[in-house]
């Protein structure tokens, strides 16, 4: 399945570095260095294999909430919605989408609707029991989210359209939906300030 939303371009942005022009609507991709991280990179790899492994690379996802660089994603205590400052020591990719302004407001109508919601503890749970399995079993509570199900179902406000379950995506998942390399696997050409991956 291919995506119905393109891709603009791809910025990366190494540690001490800061995405330049986001906008609303569009989403981020990080590497963190947390324990926490590296359990979700773990629990990735049982799913993605072979080629598909390097996706795993990514273990957090968030969508930008402005034009001046807010996002919202979902972390341990809840949904918020801060700075991505707060990732200025990390490595991240800003995956730039090509979307209406309508559609722009829609994503961010709905992720905003769902600051303040828990986290998706049981949902991860779910999802851990698939991966160890390989089985297509979901459960999860209404009202609690995951940082990349948080981005999957708001881009379906756009019409995007999932080959999962959005509340099940993985930040692998995202990543190799869109196609975004981890650095060492991606092919950049700068092109006004963004780069464009090969995947």
């Amino acid at each position: 399945m291919t995506p119905r939303i393109a891709i603009e371009g791809v910025q990366r942005c190494r540690p001490s570095e800061r995405v330049s022009g986001p906008r609303r609507g569009d989403f981020v991709l990080i590497h963190g260095g947390h324990w926490t991280s590296w359990l979700i990179q773990a629990g990735q790899a049982l799913r993605y294999r072979g080629d598909s492994r390097r996706y795993t690379y990514w273990n957090h996802a968030a969508i930008f909430s402005d034009d001046r660089g807010h996002i919202i994603e979902a972390l341990g205590g809840g949904v918020v919605e801060r700075h991505i400052s707060v990732y200025d020591a990390a490595d991240y990719h800003v995956v730039f989408l090509r979307m209406a302004d309508l559609d722009r407001d829609q994503v961010v109508a709905f992720a905003r609707h769902c600051r303040d919601q828990d986290y998706g503890y049981l949902t991860i749970a779910s999802l851990t029991l698939s991966l160890l399995t390989g089985l297509r079993l979901g459960f999860g509570v209404d009202g609690q989210e995951i940082c990349s199900g948080l981005v999957a179902r708001a881009l379906e406000r756009a019409g995007e359209i999932f080959a999962e379950e959005p509340w099940h995506a993985t930040p692998a998942g995202l990543a190799k939906f869109y196609g975004i390399l981890p650095p060492d696997d991606a092919v950049h050409a700068e092109r006004g300030g963004r780069s464009h991956q090969a995947a």
